[in-house]
């Protein structure tokens, strides 16, 4: 293989003959065709020059007398041309045999001057030695290349290093030192070199002498040694937090290389890590984590002191609202400024974070008494339950506070942020905008609601529930309109479970997007079954959770169960609580347009309960409009509630939408409304929730007489 290499290399150098007589051009072409190069024959100076130019000449053989240019003047010119400098020279001449013709040629810089006749054999023999001889020079001149451009590259290296290199001698001098190591140093490379290694370094301190150190040491074993943490000590300014990593050289060098990195930047990155890792990014408050080591922190103090502190736990009243009509934008402005104004209710010492969402805590510590944690909670409540513009929009906030006490109501950070949370949702559940302290049956219930929820997860996947129909009667007439739909939960231990309770949990716990389904494909599958025992024109409602309604896919959903049971569109009535419709009012808008477009009713429920705003109402398409029973219940003892229910059954007429009264229960509400012209009612009067075997027996014409009237004649027909 290397005989080959070899071959291809002298076979790629070029040899070329210059002479002016075509016949000595063909003799020397047969005398050295057969050679390990390539011949090139040319028969004037000028095509020799040009040929030069062109290629990598190894050798020339070179006539002396040519018209035009003879061969002298070519060996001149090729001799003041850096790329022909060095190449070879054979002078070959029949005529130019004199002393001064041969000394001439040697001038011009010929390596031999040969006189016809010669000896082909000496010719070649000298052809192949100045061929391998050009060969190893040209080799020669690239590996001094190579060493030169390795030599800059490697001094380049060290002078643009970012890292300070150091080389230091078996003495502990300092024998070199790259521009970063000065720099670094706040000094030149001269004002190092020379000078003692330890005299530089700050830290760790190095009491003993050089011989002693561990950088001589590890030089000895010939082994790396490395200080990750350890400063410099430069010539003017602080210290240079720096990593060291000692390396021996090679032992006829007698030094090591030291090389500094400088983790001035490392340790700034590292600080500010720190500091984001702890500090919520959008109000620059401390974030959960942060509040958790400062809890830790204080907890110890307080552990050891036996002083008190307190937890509170704030959220945010209202803040969804804004959140989802204005934009998380102005939902974040809205938090930003929360964060200022609960600052200036604190003192600067206490501590306020931000846990997530619109939840914020304090730490109140150093507590003298727990009526001072109900005071910062009241100012902190009052500091943020004012009105705030945005955007020329203005709105109103709240905020519901819980409060738990060190050491009385837990003695671990978890425990105490456990606590005031559960003491947060006792201020919620009791109206919100006010305060609550942590008391030990808010564990109970705490405990109550979990084991709920689990057993709400059960239920849907043992298919536990079941739906109820609670019939709605026209009022003038007793003819039967339709049924709602009620759900219906019977534990297996706890027994039946009231709507109030599960519903709400459902939504909270979005389990109720797993059920949705199951409500309206059980409801329509028996409202189908209905259609032997009723008119067609009987209505079923269904109730749509705030969830569901939010659904892009709600329309198609009830499409396609609608296609696959058969049933008429218009026979289904979806019912949406008032505070659903007002989350987005656009959204609402398109999708009550979609559901109107498949042909299903649209009612409110429990309205006059929620916050819209009767502009937009009147944009809403709807067709019904349920009073919710708490007016029901109240309207014969309250002028108040009774005008609500007045003004609603005034307005759904004015607006061409049905109006239903929900939770009619005595003769003396049905009568009233029957006297305010009311069109519709449902409730415990008329017939609890009934199963659906029950409902298809119930009466399309209700029987008034069986009822326990005040009067002795029924209502006109």
């Amino acid at each position: 293989m290397a005989q080959a290499q070899i071959k291809a290399v002298r076979s790629s150098q070029v040899l070329l003959v210059v002479d002016d007589r075509q016949e000595n051009l063909v003799a020397m072409e047969a005398l050295l065709d057969e050679g390990d190069w390539q011949l090139r024959c040319v028969s004037s100076g000028e095509a020799a020059l040009q040929c030069l130019l062109e290629e990598n000449v190894g050798l020339v053989l070179l006539d002396v007398q040519m018209p035009h240019m003879d061969g002298f003047e070519v060996a001149r010119l090729m001799r003041g041309n850096p790329r022909t400098r060095f190449t070879p020279i054979i002078f070959v001449s029949a005529i130019s045999q004199t002393q001064d013709a041969v000394l001439e040629g040697y001038a011009t810089g010929a390596v031999d001057f040969m006189l016809k006749p010669f000896e082909p054999q000496v010719l070649r023999q000298k052809i192949y030695s100045l061929l391998d001889h050009e060969r190893h020079r040209s080799d020669l001149l690239q590996l001094t290349q190579q060493l030169d451009g390795a030599r800059a590259f490697n001094a380049s290296v060290l002078d643009n290093a970012a890292e300070g290199i150091v080389v230091v001698g078996e003495t502990g001098l300092i024998s070199f030192a790259n521009p970063a190591m000065a720099q670094m140093l706040n000094c030149s490379v001269s004002d190092l070199e020379g000078t003692a290694m330890l005299s530089w370094l700050l830290t760790p301190e190095v009491a003993c002498a050089w011989g002693e150190s561990e950088f001589y040491q590890a030089w000895r074993r010939q082994e790396t040694y490395r200080l990750h943490d350890a400063s410099l000590r430069p010539r003017t300014g602080d210290s240079v937090p720096v990593a060291l990593s000692c390396s021996p050289l090679p032992r006829l060098q007698k030094a090591m290389v030291i090389i500094a990195l400088d983790m001035s930047v490392v340790r700034n990155l590292h600080n500010q890590l720190e500091s984001l890792a702890v500090t919520d990014a959008l109000t620059g408050l401390i974030n959960r984590r942060g509040f958790y080591l400062a809890m830790e922190s204080a907890l110890s103090r307080s552990k050891r002191s036996g002083r008190c502190m307190a937890v509170l736990y704030l959220d945010l009243d209202g803040f969804k609202r804004i959140n989802d009509s204005l934009g998380h934008d102005a939902g974040d402005q809205v938090l930003r400024r929360v964060g200022e104004q609960l600052k200036l209710s604190l003192r600067p010492y206490d501590t306020l974070a931000r846990m997530g969402g619109d939840e914020f805590t304090v730490l109140i510590d150093g507590l003298g008494h727990p009526e001072d944690a109900a005071r910062v909670a009241e100012k902190l409540i009052e500091q943020v339950s004012v009105r705030h513009s945005l955007d020329g929009i203005d709105f109103t906030l709240g905020a519901s506070v819980g409060i738990a006490c060190f050491p009385e109501c837990g003695q671990t950070v978890d425990g105490l942020l456990r606590a005031a949370d559960m003491a947060m949702y006792e201020a919620k559940r009791a109206g919100r905008q006010q305060y609550r302290f942590f008391l030990p049956a808010m564990n109970g219930r705490a405990r109550s609601r979990l084991m709920l929820e689990e057993g709400l997860r059960t239920a849907i996947e043992h298919d536990d529930f079941r739906l109820v129909y609670q019939p709605q009667v026209y009022l003038d007439s007793g003819r039967l309109r339709g049924f709602e739909g009620l759900l219906r939960w019977e534990h297996p231990v706890a027994g039946t479970v009231g709507p109030s309770v599960f519903i709400p949990l459902l939504e909270e716990t979005r389990l109720i997007n797993r059920l949705g389904g199951w409500i309206f494909r059980q409801g329509i599958q028996q409202r189908s079954s209905m259609t032997s025992h009723f008119a067609d024109d009987l209505v079923l409602s269904l109730n749509v959770s705030p969830v569901q309604f939010g659904m892009p896919q709600l329309v198609d959903d009830l499409r396609r169960v609608l296609q696959e049971l058969h049933l008429d569109p218009a026979q289904l009535e979806v019912e949406v609580t008032e505070s659903a419709l007002m989350q987005d009012v656009e959204a609402t808008q398109e999708q009550l347009r979609q559901l109107r477009m498949l042909g299903v009713k649209v009612a409110i429920d429990d309205f006059g309960t929620g916050y819209s705003s009767l502009a937009y109402l009147r944009h809403f398409e709807l067709d019904t409009l349920k009073i919710d029973r708490l007016f029901i219940a109240n309207m014969l003892d309250s002028p108040r509630d009774a005008a609500v229910v007045s003004t609603i059954i005034d307005l759904g007429r004015n607006l061409g939408l049905e109006v239903i009264a929900e939770g009619v229960e005595t003769m003396a509400q049905r009568d009233w409304l029957v006297a305010h012209q009311c069109a519709i009612m449902q409730g415990f009067l008329v017939a609890p929730g009934l199963p659906a075997a029950q409902a298809q027996q119930f009466p399309e014409l209700l029987d008034w007489s069986a009822l326990p009237l005040p009067f002795s004649q029924p209502p006109e027909a």
